[in-house]
C-alpha cells in the first residue's frame, strides 16, 4: 500500500513538473511573438526655444531649413535654453540643414556663453541665463523612456491676458524680520499656490525636479532664480516639493491688498472730493521711465523697481503743471505701460505702476530708446513741448543690445537720457558686456550728472531724492538745446540794384523756408534781419517776434531797397544792431546771402564775427565772388560757404545749410 502511495505523488510531481516547463515555454514563445510599440519621435519647427519645452530630456525631429539666421543659438556645446533647439543642434554639427532626429537633454544653467560661427550658423554670446541643454545624436538609451509628446509651458489666452492676474507686491524686507502671513483669493482657472520661504542660497532647480513649474521661462542673462531675500512663512509642509519655490500667490482681478498702495472704493470716492494738486511747477518736465522687464531681473527685483518707481512719483508731484510721468517696460521688445497724459497726479501714477506685469525676455535697451524717440514723445502721447523731455533708463546689470546710435538719435532729438544702472558688471563679467561703457555712451552728457550707479537692489531706495532733485533741474538738463531751439540766427540779406524785385522775392523765400525749419519762440529759436545796400537797415531784431507764423508773415513783408554792395560794412552793422543783443545761451548764426562782389573790405568784419563766436555761413548767388565767401565763412570754409548759379536754384541748398547747422551742433563735446 505504501509503495503504491508513493507512486501516485512520484506521478503527480511529475505531471506538475511537465505543466510548468511547458508554460515556462509557451510565455517565452509569446514574448517572441509579441512585438515592442514603435516609438514616435515628436516633430517641432525650427523657432522652439528648448525653454518653452518642460521635459528634461526628449527625442524630436527638426525640418530642414533651420540653418536660418533668423533662428538665435545662444553659446556653442553647450547652449541657452533661449535658444532654438534645432538651429543649434545644425551648430553643433549633430544635424545638417537637412534635419532630422536629436536628442536633447537639459542641463543646470552658466555663466558666459561664448558665440561663434560653425556649421553655417552663428551663435551669439550671453553672460549668464539659468537653464541650459545639449544636443546629440539622435540615439535612444536602453531602459530609458522617451516622450512621444511633448510637454510645453504654455502661453497666457489673450482673454487672460486681457483680465491678467497680478502678482502680490511685496516691499523687500528687512533682515532679520518677518512679514505675517497672507491669504490671497485664488483667481479664475488658477490653482492655489502657497506661500513659501526663498533664501540667497536656492541652487537652480533642476530641469527636472519637482520644483520646476511647467510655465518655467529663462530667467536672462544674469541668473536672478537666486533671487532676494524673502520672509514669507509658509503653512505648508516642510516636506512640500514646492517648499523652495518662488512666492507665485495670486489674488482675484479687483481684489485689495492695503499694504500695497491700493485703497477701498468708499476711501476712493471720499478722496475725490479732495483738491487735486495740479503739481510742482518748479519740476515741469515731460517724463519717460524705461524699466527692466527682462527675465534676468526676476520677480522680487521687479517688484522693487516699481515700488521705486511709485517712490519717484510720489516725490515728484505730478500734474498738468509740473512734472507728467509716463512708463515703457523693455524686455525683447518694448511696450508703453501708460503714456504722459494718461494720469495727472501722483496717485493715479502710484496705482498704475502697481499694475505693471513683468515681460520676461532679453534687455534690449536700445531697442527701446528707439522707440521712446519716435514714439512717446510725441504731441498725441501728451508731450507738451514747452516742458523738457527727460527718459530715465533702468538697467539690471547689462543691455543685450547696443545703445550709442539710439542714444544718439534721441540726444538730437533734445531727449535728456539718465542711466540707472543696478548691480552692474564686476571685473569678471565685463567681458560679457557687449558694449563697454554703454551708460557713458547713451547719456545725455559725461559729467556724472545722467548717471547712477547702484550696488545692490536693496539700496535703490536712496537714489529717489537724488534723481528727482536732477531731473527737476531744468537749466541743467542739456539735451533740451537741439540744433532747431537753440540759436539765434541772424540774415544779412544783400538789397543792392543788381539782385532785382523778383530775385529778393526768391532770397525772401529762401529766408522762409530755412526759418520755417526751427521751433521759433522767445526761450527757443529767434529770427532776425538785417538788409543792406550801400546803408544798412534793421527789418527786424531777435525780441521783435516769438510764434513761427509772426515770423514768416514779417519775412514776407521785407521790400526791396536797390543800391550798393557793401557787405564788410553789413557785417558790421549786424555785429552791433543784432547780435549785440543775443542771449548769452544760444549759438549765434549767421546767414549772408549776397549777388556780386563787395565794395569795401570784408576781412576784418568777418574776423570780427568769428572772434566774438558768431558761425557764418555765406551764401553766393551768380556773380559772387568765391574768395569772399570763404573769407566771410566760418572754417572749415566747405561746410559754410555755398555758391548757386542763379536765384532760382537757391531752394536747393536749404537742406544742406540745415543739415551742416545740426551737424556742427551735435559734434560738440559731451562733457
Amino acid at each position: 500500500m505504501g509503495i503504491v502511495v508513493l507512486t501516485m505523488k512520484a506521478s503527480v510531481i511529475e505531471m506538475f513538473l511537465v505543466l510548468l516547463v511547458t508554460g515556462i515555454h509557451s510565455n517565452k514563445e509569446m514574448t517572441k511573438k509579441m512585438k515592442r510599440p514603435k516609438f514616435n519621435v515628436p516633430q517641432i519647427n525650427c523657432d522652439v526655444k528648448a525653454g518653452k519645452i518642460v521635459n528634461p530630456e526628449f527625442f524630436v525631429k527638426c525640418p530642414a531649413g533651420c540653418q536660418d539666421p533668423k533662428y538665435h543659438v545662444y553659446g556653442a556645446d553647450v547652449y541657452a535654453s533661449y535658444s532654438s533647439v534645432c538651429a543649434a543642434a545644425v551648430h553643433s554639427g549633430v544635424l545638417d540643414n537637412s534635419g532630422g532626429k536629436i536628442l536633447v537633454r537639459k542641463v543646470a544653467g552658466q555663466s558666459g556663453y561664448r558665440g561663434s560661427y560653425s556649421n553655417g550658423v552663428q551663435s551669439l554670446s550671453l553672460p549668464r541665463w539659468r537653464e541650459s541643454f545639449i544636443v546629440s545624436e539622435g540615439k535612444p538609451q536602453k531602459g530609458v523612456t522617451y516622450p512621444s509628446a511633448l510637454t510645453y509651458s504654455s502661453p497666457k489666452s489673450p482673454a487672460a491676458k486681457a483680465d491678467e492676474t497680478t502678482k502680490a507686491y511685496q516691499k523687500p524686507s528687512v533682515p532679520g524680520t518677518t512679514a505675517p502671513p497672507f491669504t490671497l483669493m485664488q483667481g479664475p482657472g488658477t490653482t492655489p499656490v502657497e506661500a513659501t520661504h526663498t533664501t540667497l542660497s536656492r541652487p537652480f532647480p533642476s530641469a527636472g525636479s519637482p520644483t520646476s513649474s511647467p510655465r518655467s521661462q529663462p530667467m536672462g542673462y544674469r541668473s536672478r532664480e537666486l533671487d532676494l531675500g524673502s520672509t514669507i512663512t509658509s503653512t505648508s509642509s516642510q516636506n512640500s516639493p514646492r517648499a523652495n519655490a518662488e512666492v507665485t500667490d495670486l489674488w482675484k482681478p479687483g481684489s485689495v491688498l492695503l499694504d500695497a498702495g491700493f485703497v477701498p472704493k468708499e476711501e476712493l470716492s471720499t478722496r475725490s472730493l479732495e483738491p487735486v494738486s495740479q503739481g510742482d511747477p518748479n519740476c515741469k518736465v515731460d517724463l519717460s521711465f524705461l524699466i527692466d522687464g527682462s527675465a534676468s531681473i526676476g520677480k522680487r527685483r521687479f517688484r522693487i523697481q516699481k515700488q521705486f518707481l511709485a517712490d519717484v512719483a510720489q516725490a515728484l508731484d505730478i500734474g498738468p503743471a509740473g512734472p507728467l510721468m509716463g512708463v515703457v517696460q523693455y524686455g525683447d521688445n518694448p511696450a508703453t505701460q501708460f503714456n504722459l497724459k494718461t494720469h495727472m497726479n501722483s496717485q493715479d501714477v502710484k496705482a498704475a505702476i502697481e499694475k505693471i506685469n513683468q515681460k520676461g525676455g532679453l534687455s534690449n535697451v536700445g531697442r527701446a530708446i528707439s522707440s521712446v524717440t519716435k514714439n512717446f514723445f510725441s504731441k498725441t502721447n501728451g508731450n507738451r513741448g514747452s516742458a523738457p523731455n527727460v527718459a530715465v533708463v533702468m538697467v539690471d546689470g547689462w543691455p543685450t543690445d547696443k545703445v550709442e546710435e539710439a542714444s544718439r538719435v534721441a540726444r538730437e532729438s533734445g531727449i535728456n537720457i539718465f542711466f540707472i544702472t543696478i548691480e552692474g558688471a564686476i571685473e569678471t563679467e565685463k567681458q560679457y558686456v557687449m558694449e563697454p561703457n554703454f551708460a557713458n555712451k547713451a547719456v545725455c552728457r559725461t559729467n556724472g550728472f545722467y548717471s547712477l550707479s547702484v550696488q545692490s537692489w536693496f539700496s535703490l531706495h536712496k537714489s529717489v531724492q537724488p534723481l528727482v532733485k536732477r531731473v527737476c533741474d531744468t537749466e541743467q538738463l542739456a539735451c533740451s538745446k537741439t540744433c532747431f531751439n537753440s540759436a539765434d540766427i541772424g540774415f544779412v540779406i544783400d538789397g543792392s540794384s543788381s539782385v532785382g524785385t523778383g530775385n529778393f522775392r526768391t532770397v525772401l523765400q529762401f529766408v522762409a523756408n530755412i526759418s520755417k525749419e526751427f521751433e521759433i519762440s522767445d526761450t527757443d529759436t529767434r529770427i532776425g534781419i538785417v538788409q543792406y545796400t550801400y546803408e544798412q537797415r534793421l527789418e527786424f531784431g531777435f525780441e521783435a517776434y516769438s510764434t513761427k507764423p509772426d515770423i514768416l508773415n514779417a519775412i514776407k513783408r521785407v521790400g526791396y531797397w536797390s543800391g550798393g554792395t557793401s557787405t564788410g560794412a553789413a557785417i558790421n552793422y549786424a555785429l552791433e544792431q543784432l547780435f549785440q543783443k543775443s542771449k548769452p545761451n544760444k549759438r549765434k548764426l549767421m546767414v549772408l546771402i549776397t549777388d556780386g562782389r563787395s565794395y569795401d573790405d570784408i576781412r576784418i568784419p568777418a574776423m570780427a564775427a568769428h572772434h566774438k563766436g558768431v558761425i557764418t555761413y555765406a551764401i553766393g548767388v551768380v556773380w559772387a565772388a568765391q574768395d569772399e565767401l570763404e573769407v566771410i565763412a566760418t572754417h572749415p570754409a566747405k561746410d559754410h560757404a555755398f555758391f548757386v548759379d542763379e536765384f532760382d536754384n537757391l531752394y536747393k541748398s536749404v537742406p544742406k545749410v540745415i543739415q551742416n547747422i545740426c551737424t556742427e551742433f551735435n559734434s560738440q563735446p559731451r562733457n
